[in-house]
């Protein structure tokens, strides 16, 4: 009977080693079990990452080329306006180009008068002054010399010109005797202002320099 169960105690034993995994074994398909759902996970995470960074990429490119394009608009009207402010100065330069000589002003000049000159005031929005002088007249020379000269250099803007004429003395010429027929000048002395081509102020009175800036400053 002891023998007996000796035989089955060894039989069950060869058995069992037989069909029995080793330890080593089990412990490495448990370690394999567990760490193929990490592995899923990291790389489900990595895409993730990889995504929210490619779509912010794209979205700062976007922005960026946004701001650009922003950026090109602004210097386009910035040059379109420099252009501008450039083609203004150019025809101001243009129409200031006289040929008279200057007597007095500096912003606002008073010529001598010629026919070319004024005309070409005619074809601006300027405030033309136009004192009827002769260089015989004592009233003439005190009037010019202390209060239309002083004037003209005390303005500050470019939207007047003046135009010394001769009127009934030896330096009168033939234009000049036209202007004075056309306003209706009977003394020397005469005040006329012109603007747009329309006479809107005509006075034989002596002025002094207030005078001259208070009815100029009018206009």
């Amino acid at each position: 009977m002891k023998n007996m169960r000796s035989i089955f105690s060894a039989l069950a034993r060869k058995i069992k080693s037989r069909f029995s995994f080793p330890r080593s074994l089990e412990n490495n398909n448990l370690q394999k079990g567990i760490a193929m759902p990490i592995i899923i996970g990291i790389i489900a995470l990595i895409v993730i990452i990889g995504g929210i960074s490619y779509f912010t990429i794209i979205q700062q490119s976007s922005e960026k080329e946004g701001l650009m394009e922003k950026e090109d608009v602004m210097m386009e009207k910035e040059n379109s306006i420099i252009e501008k402010e450039k083609d203004e100065m150019m025809e101001g330069e243009f129409v200031m180009k006289y040929s008279g000589s200057v007597i007095a002003g500096n912003k606002s000049p008073l010529l001598d008068f010629n026919k070319s000159d004024y005309d070409t005031a005619l074809k601006t929005d300027k405030l033309i002054v136009l004192y009827f002088y002769a260089n015989w007249c004592p009233i003439c020379k005190t009037e010019v010399s202390s209060s239309l000269y002083p004037a003209f250099n005390e303005l500050t803007t470019d939207k007047v010109i003046g135009f010394r004429v001769n009127y009934n003395d030896n330096q009168t010429d033939n234009d000049e005797k036209n202007l004075a027929r056309e306003f209706g000048v009977a003394y020397q002395h005469t005040k006329v202002f012109v603007k747009n081509g329309e006479r809107i102020l005509k006075s034989p009175e002596s002025w002094n320099e207030e005078r001259y800036l208070s009815e100029i400053n009018k206009y």
